[in-house]
C-alpha cells in the first residue's frame, strides 16, 4: 500500500499569499505521486485559525476544484500551534505522514521529498531544519539564534533551527495525542515522544506576500511559554539564587555585628535603600516566574478544549 501524505498547513489572514502558495504545494504533491513516493490519496489541509479575511472562502473554494485540497476551520482564532495540533490530529486516522508547513511559502516545499525519503528509511520524524540564516537581518537572525540557545539553556529539549516543518508518521502521531496539555509548544514536545528522527536541511526564502504573523514580541511569548511548559529550570534558578542571597544576607548580618561590637558602624541611607531596592526587585521578579507557573497550572486543570472544528470541506465520516 502506497504511503498517503497529508500537509497540514495553518492560516490566518493568508488571503494574499494562498492562491500562489497552494499551487506550489499541489505542484509538489502531484511530483511526488508521479516520482511513486507517496499515493494519489494524499491531502493538503488548510487549517483556517479564524481569519478575519477571506482565507476560508479561498479555501472552500480550492476544496472544489480539486479534490487533493481539504480544509477545516475553528471556531474561533487560537494561535498557530492550536491550529497545527488541529490539523495533526484530524489527519492521524486517515492518513500514514503528515507534513506541518507554513502557508507563507518561506521554508522550501521540496524539502518535503528529502523527508518522505527518510521515512521511508525508516525515521518517524523527520525535522526540517535551516541551513542558514543569511537572509535574515543581523536584528533578527540574533534574536533567532538566542532564542534557541536559551530554550535549550533553560531545559527546553528543541533542535536548534528547527520551527514547525516535520514530518511525522501516524504512529507517531497516536502516542502524541496522549499528550494533553493546553499550553502547547510543539517544537518541544515532539522530542519527547521519541522514535527515530532525523533531519532534512533546507533554505529559507522570503515570505512570498502579506506581513508576517509572528514579530518579535511573538517570538517572545512563545519562547517563555516553551520554557515554563517544558521545564522547571527557571524555579531552580530562583531557587539557587535565593539561597546564594541568603549567604550574601547572613554574611552581611555578621559582618554588621562585628563593625556594631568594635565601634565602627556609619550609618548610611543610601546603602539602606538600595538593598532594600535590590531585595524588592528579586522578590517581584521570583513572584513572576512562580505565577507564571502558577498559572499554566490554572490553565491545564480546567481541561479546556485545545481547538474546536466548526466546519469541514468533506465528510469526515466516509
Amino acid at each position: 500500500m502506497e504511503t498517503r501524505l497529508c500537509m497540514v498547513i495553518p492560516c490566518y489572514n493568508e488571503e494574499e499569499v494562498l492562491p500562489t502558495t497552494s499551487k506550489m504545494f499541489l505542484d509538489e504533491l502531484h511530483l511526488l505521486v508521479k516520482k511513486g513516493k507517496i499515493s494519489d490519496e494524499s491531502r493538503i489541509m488548510f487549517v483556517n485559525d479564524g481569519s478575519k479575511d477571506t482565507t476560508w472562502e479561498i479555501i472552500k473554494s480550492l476544496s472544489k476544484e480539486d479534490e487533493h485540497f481539504i480544509g477545516i476551520t475553528q471556531s474561533r482564532n487560537r494561535g498557530h500551534q492550536n491550529a497545527v495540533l488541529a490539523g495533526l490530529m484530524e489527519a492521524k486516522d486517515m492518513f500514514d505522514i503528515t507534513i506541518s508547513i507554513d502557508c507563507d511559502g518561506q521554508d522550501d516545499i521540496t524539502a518535503m521529498e528529502g523527508m518522505v525519503d527518510a521515512y521511508h528509511d525508516g525515521c518517524e520524524v523527520v525535522y526540517g531544519v535551516r541551513s542558514s540564516r543569511d537572509t535574515d537581518t543581523f536584528f533578527k537572525r540574533t534574536t533567532a539564534q538566542g532564542f534557541y540557545k536559551f530554550l535549550n539553556m533553560m531545559g527546553a529539549e528543541v533542535v536548534y533551527n528547527h520551527a514547525d516543518y516535520r514530518l511525522i508518521s501516524a504512529r507517531v502521531l497516536e502516542e502524541f495525542a496522549n499528550f494533553k496539555e493546553v499550553n502547547l509548544f510543539l517544537r518541544g514536545m515532539i522530542p519527547l515522544v521519541g522514535f527515530k528522527s532525523t533531519s532534512v536541511y533546507y533554505e529559507r526564502h522570503e515570505r512570498i506576500a502579506g506581513e508576517s504573523h509572528y514579530p518579535l514580541s511573538k517570538m517572545l511569548s512563545l519562547a517563555f511559554d516553551g520554557i515554563t511548559s517544558l521545564s522547571v529550570k527557571p524555579i531552580r534558578i530562583i531557587t539557587w539564587f535565593g539561597l546564594l542571597v541568603s549567604l550574601l544576607s547572613f554574611i552581611g548580618v555578621i559582618w554588621a555585628v562585628i563593625s556594631n561590637l568594635t565601634g565602627h558602624t556609619v550609618t548610611g541611607w543610601s546603602s539602606t535603600l538600595a538593598i532594600m531596592c535590590f531585595l524588592g526587585g528579586v522578590q517581584l521578579v521570583s513572584l513572576g516566574v512562580i505565577g507564571e507557573y502558577i498559572g499554566k497550572i490554572y490553565m491545564e486543570v480546567k481541561h479546556r478544549p485545545r481547538y474546536i472544528i466548526s466546519e469541514r470541506t468533506w465528510n469526515k465520516e466516509k
